[in-house]
This record gives C-alpha cells, structure tokens and sequence, in this order.
C-alpha cells in the first residue's frame, strides 16, 4: 500500500474518531482522562439524607454530526466519613445497586445489563441503559475510591451504540495518585 494511502487512512479514521482527543487532567478530582475536545465544569451542592455533597461534572458535548458519541461526563463527589467506603464490602453491593437503579429511573431507560468491574483493586460497576424509546443509551462506569465516588457516562444515538470512542473515553480514565 503507498505511503500516501496510509496517511490519508489515517487522516479519514482521525475525523471518524471525533476529531483531535486531548488528556485532562483534574487535580482536585485526582484523575485523568482523554477526550475529543474541551470539558467544561458544572458543580453544585446536594442536599442528601447524610449531608451536603458537592458533586462536580466536566461535560463534553461535542458537534453531534462530527462525533460517535453525544456527550462525555465525568463526575465525582465525596461522601462524609462513615457514610461509605471502598472497603465497605457489606455496603458496596447495595450501593452500586442503588446507584444504578437510580441512574435508570432518571432516564425512565430499559437497564441492558450490568456487571462489577474493579480499577486499580477499587471497586465498580460498568452498565448500559437504553432509553428515549430504545433510540439513545448511557454507558457508565462508576467507581468507589475511598470515599470518592467517580462517574463515567457516555451518551449516544442507537446506531453509534458500539463505538471506539466511548471505548477510548473509559479506558483513558486513571486516578492520579492511590487514595
């Protein structure tokens, strides 16, 4: 194969992929990640039944004609002390049960399916909600570090639903430093 078809593969397959990925990096939140543009921060304070939470996000909402996925969110809050733990082993199933039910009430979606996953020895889930009528999905990854809960979500069109982007996204994900 010439040398000028493999470049202009390589161009082709770099504006298939959503366009030039840049690592971010959150030095409060500990983590990195790679993504095809800039994330931009929303946080807010959560009134809970164990206290306030500070919960931020860093959205990525790309050009939907120019991206496999329609949004990129990472998010991450810290629950007070006592209230849950990486090493809670009595409490994790519950809790990321929980979570996930929640997430699939909040779309009204249809929960694909779900399984525990771990990052660096930290427990989590991995799961996939179909919804808008089986026409959109989220996948999320969701981690318990510590007392830091972190959240991984991608969103996209049914027919983009197997992507190498999303895939991009949450195997890019790293914490910066062991809690």
């Amino acid at each position: 194969m010439p040398k000028y078809t493999l470049i202009a593969l390589g161009f082709f397959f770099s504006l298939w992929a959503g366009g030039e990925w840049k690592e971010f990096v959150s030095y409060d939140g500990k983590f990195r990640v790679s993504v095809p543009g800039e994330l931009e921060l929303r946080s807010k304070q959560i009134e809970t039944a164990i206290g306030e939470i500070s919960y931020h996000t860093f959205v990525l909402q790309p050009d939907e004609d120019a991206s496999d996925n329609l949004v990129y969110m990472v998010s991450y809050c810290d629950y007070p002390k006592g209230a849950v733990h990486s090493d809670s082993t009595d409490l994790l199933s519950d809790f990321f049960e929980t979570t996930v039910e929640t997430a699939v009430s909040s779309v009204e979606g249809e929960l694909r399916y779900t399984t525990p996953i771990e990052l660096r020895d930290y427990p989590g889930r991995l799961w996939r909600i179909d919804y808008n009528d089986g026409e959109a999905i989220i996948k999320s990854k969701c981690y318990l570090v510590g007392h830091r809960f972190y959240s991984l979500q991608a969103i996209t069109v049914k027919d983009r639903s197997l992507n190498p982007s999303m895939d991009k996204f949450f195997d890019s994900f790293e914490l910066l430093e062991k809690e």
